[in-house]
């Protein structure tokens, strides 16, 4: 029970203070005058003033409330090293004994652990949230149990009492990492990248005949590494060349040396996109034609194609009369293109040409050998790929899908369709996707047999005839398309249809673009989770082997999701480089991070909390010294000393009931105020 004096004034107090000064003048007149009764009379005028203020006695019945202390336990990653987990263990149940046999407190425990993806240690957040769900003027205080690194300093609280880091770790505690410092996400073929590495020595480091110098292993697509020598505590310049378009992993490693905190920072994974940074295309048209723009518009719309166009439009044959004055001076770099140049192309197209004695045999075969050597060749065959000079009575026959075995030109409306096969295949897969509503006709087609070559008929025309028929040789690709009239579905004739999609698409098959396939293995990484991916032309695969980090390996069964396409999700258990094979198809992936946040900084140091337990007074302190005991401190008093830290004990309360009663009642007042003045008028009446 507690009591105290409260006053309700029935009159504001300027007022109250005007009345006493009043009285005051009147008792200092009496007192001049001489008058005997002055003090009795004084004393009446204090007794109504007291009475106007409405002096009260309030009693409260409060029951004490416990002290709350907060003990923070880190159980992220790093807390994992070395002995750390049985520090921490020890040192929170020693502590949950202690504050438990102090009187008035109660111990809340909060366990911070790994949350989801690259997020680190969130030790801040953690006490945010325990501090909301308690009342700040209960908390006497909180405690840490981490090695001090942490990655959300910008979410500290304002702390209403003491904060302590107790420090996990030992003083011989070292360990090395490798730092990717620059590592772009693109590169471009066959130019030279720079990337940046960085080997760091930190903590107690031992000295070794070879301090300052450490092996490097460099792997790409987990090939046989390469060691080399580099330095310690330098920037490293690495530069690389990719050695292919689409993905490229690269894998760092030191070997992990002895004594040293861990090796999951020794490792670095780095996954780069290779891509071209112009393709070269060159176009030969033979003669002007409705479509002859069609491939033009197509290859021009992409800036990151370089286009070399022809037409042949006055053959040497040709006899009109035009004087030799206004023909070109200029003779057309044929031998530098189909000669000395050809190799600088990623594709040759050839769009209704003919034979016509432009392009000797000699350079038609220098095409094919292009091919041969990894180059690639696409005919757009029209009505004289079916006559006498046909581009395919040249040397270019002996890589052709398909021979005009009738010499016939269909011209009958048709229906373009995907084959079977061309459902499975990248370049016509899902093409119907591509275009609201019916395809629109095709006019002419080139009757054309495949079935003497190796190549794959992906659509068919007239009477299921072969109408665009893909083939590999040797190195290279090349393609045939039985029909000049793909530019119909550009003009929008009976509704058009893909034009654009599937000439993007059978473009960049043949310039080996990895995303356009027939058989692949891919994965595509989100977090620790992938996306298995495998496209193939058969009518089904094997299950997928994945070597994990460790070496153990399991198997995945992947799902058919469309005609050719088989996909599965995997989750790996760790960070790094995963391994997948299915067949004679191999591919790698790195899950998770290149540098996991939690062990870029794995020696316990309190330095980046010093100034957040500075400004509560708080302490930090190592646990390998000993645990330190607990005091009672004043609130605004240093919290902290030599082998021990301190709790402000908060003397909170809770009110059950408050009683008020009056100090001077009205009959009380009237009487004292009456009998004050009565006593007073007769000690002057006597006199």
């Amino acid at each position: 029970m507690t009591g105290t004096v409260i006053f309700s004034p029935l009159l504001p107090w300027p007022l109250l203070a005007g009345f006493a000064a009043i009285a005051l003048a009147g008792i200092a007149l009496a007192v001049w005058r001489g008058l005997a009764g002055w003090a009795l009379r004084g004393l009446a005028a204090l007794v109504v003033i007291a009475a106007l203020t409405g002096p009260s006695w309030r009693q409260e019945d409060r029951a004490p409330l416990t002290d709350i202390v907060l003990l923070v336990e880190d159980r992220t990653a790093s807390q994992r090293l070395s002995d750390r987990a049985e520090q921490t263990e020890q040192a929170a149940e020693t502590l949950a004994a202690r504050i438990a046999a102090r009187p008035n407190t109660e111990l809340r425990r909060v366990t911070v652990t790994d949350g989801e993806g690259d997020t680190g240690t969130q030790l801040m957040t953690a006490l945010s949230d325990a501090l909301a769900e308690e009342p700040r003027a209960r908390v006497a205080g909180m405690i840490l149990l981490s090695d001090g690194r942490l990655h959300d300093l910008d979410q500290a609280p304002d702390l209403p009492a003491p904060l302590h880091l107790l420090l996990t770790g030992q003083p011989e505690d070292w360990d090395r990492r490798l730092i990717v410092q620059n590592a772009p996400a693109f590169a471009i073929l066959d130019e030279e990248v720079t990337l940046t590495l960085r080997i760091e020595d930190s903590g107690d480091v031992p000295e070794t005949e070879n301090s300052g110098q450490v092996p490097l292993d460099i792997s790409i697509d987990g090939a046989e590494p390469q060691r080399f020598m580099v330095a310690t505590g330098r920037d490293l310049e690495l530069p690389l060349t990719l050695p292919h378009g689409g993905r490229n992993v690269i894998q760092f490693t030191t070997p992990e040396a002895e004594g040293e905190l861990t090796a999951r920072n020794n490792s670095a994974i780095v996954q780069m996109n290779g891509v071209r940074d112009r393709l070269r295309v060159l176009l030969v048209s033979g003669e002007p034609h409705a479509g002859g723009r069609t491939w033009r518009n197509l290859l021009k719309s992409d800036s990151s194609v370089d286009l070399v166009h022809f037409t042949i439009l006055r053959p040497p044959a040709k006899q009109d009369g035009v004087p030799v004055s206004e023909l070109s001076l200029i003779a057309f770099p044929t031998r530098e293109l189909f000669m000395d140049k050809v190799d600088d192309f990623d594709l040759i197209i050839f769009d209704r040409y003919k034979r016509r004695g432009i392009l000797p045999s000699l350079y038609l075969d220098n095409v094919r050998q292009y091919v041969e050597r990894g180059g690639a060749v696409l005919v757009a065959a029209g009505p004289d790929f079916a006559s006498a000079d046909s581009l395919y009575r040249s040397p270019l026959n002996q890589i052709l899908p398909a021979q005009p075995s009738t010499a016939r030109v269909i011209e009958r409306p048709y229906s373009p369709q995907v084959t079977d096969l061309g459902e499975r295949h990248p370049v016509t897969s899902g093409l119907r996707n591509e275009w609201d509503g019916e395809w629109g006709r095709w006019m002419r087609q080139i009757d054309v047999d495949a079935s003497q070559g190796d190549g794959e008929v992906v659509m068919s025309g007239i009477d299921d005839r072969p109408l665009l028929i893909l083939d590999r040789v040797g190195e290279g690709r090349v393609a045939l398309l039985a029909s000049d009239h793909a530019w119909l579905w550009n003009r929008g004739y009976e509704g058009g249809g893909p034009q654009l999609e599937l000439l993007r698409r059978l473009a960049h098959w043949m310039m080996k673009e990895p995303e356009l396939e027939e058989e692949a293995l891919t994965a595509e990484a989100n977090g620790q989770t992938m996306r298995i991916i495998r496209r193939t032309l058969e009518e089904g695969i094997g299950s997928v082997t994945i070597t994990r980090p460790d070496g153990e390996t399991e198997e995945i069964e992947l799902n058919e999701t469309s005609p050719g396409l088989f996909t599965g999700d995997y989750t790996g258990p760790e960070i790094g480089l995963y391994r997948l094979a299915e067949g004679d198809l191999e591919s790698v992936i790195g899950l998770g991070p290149a540098a996991p946040r939690e062990f870029e900084q794995t020696i316990a140091d309190g330095e980046t909390l010093e100034p957040v337990v500075d400004a509560t007074r708080g302490g930090v302190r190592n646990l390998s010294d000993g645990l330190p005991s607990l005091r009672d401190v004043r609130a605004g008093r240093p919290a902290a000393g030599r082998g021990w830290i301190g709790l402000t004990p908060r003397e909170a309360y809770e009110t059950r009931d408050v009683t008020q009663v009056p100090i001077l009642p009205e009959w009380l007042v009237l009487l004292l105020a009456s009998g004050l003045i009565l006593a007073g008028w007769l000690r002057e009446g006597r006199r």
